[in-house]
């Protein structure tokens, strides 16, 4: 969380488009913090981009466009939602339509569990650069905390549960492991 990674694919789709190549852009569509269909950051870039549900065939997706337009490369943001058969089918879009596949996402959950997903594209990918952020303490943020409404550490709860900095706090593995969210002063910007 508060990485940069939607920033960083937004940034690499602008990239690609500036050198007249396309991209598909996929978000999960339970994620709808900035709408439905739409990639948003924090610091107030934003585009449009298709959905994918979990019983989605994203290679059949794919390969019905590259029947339509020339893509150059695919980006997916909130990777963590994939099931394993859309990394594979990911994979199968990189290995035999040629096409290059990065995706954007959290690599554990609140209780430190690895999402499906992101336990797929971890034994899958060809390549892995973690986007660093920063817990309170100055380390490097691993882990992330659920908070409720009141601003308390949650260590129960359905593995999925959309929301951002009102929601969640980025922490190193120490400070999760003790659910220590920081000072108060630190914590102002979360509620």
């Amino acid at each position: 969380m508060n990485a940069g990674k939607s920033t960083l694919l937004l940034q690499a789709s602008h990239n690609y488009r500036e050198r007249g190549m396309d991209t598909v852009l996929l978000t999960a569509a339970l994620d709808n913090r900035s709408g439905v269909g739409l990639i948003g950051t924090r610091i107030g870039l934003e585009a449009n981009a298709e959905t994918f549900a979990d019983g989605d065939n994203l290679y059949d997706r794919i390969e019905a466009t590259v029947g339509e337009r020339q893509i150059n490369c695919v980006l997916v943001d909130e990777a963590q939602f994939l099931n394993a058969e859309q990394v594979w089918q990911l994979c199968r879009v990189a290995d035999r339509l040629g096409i290059p596949v990065m995706c954007y996402g959290l690599r554990t959950d609140f209780q430190g569990k690895l999402f499906p997903g992101s336990a797929e594209l971890l034994a899958l990918a060809d390549t892995l650069r973690e986007i660093r952020t920063i817990c309170w303490c100055g380390r490097k943020a691993t882990m992330v905390v659920r908070l409720n409404n009141e601003g308390r550490v949650i260590d129960e709860g359905a593995q999925v549960a959309i929301g951002g900095e009102e929601r969640y706090v980025s922490l190193c593995r120490r400070h999760w492991d003790d659910r220590d969210i920081g000072p108060s002063s630190q914590l102002k910007m979360f509620l």
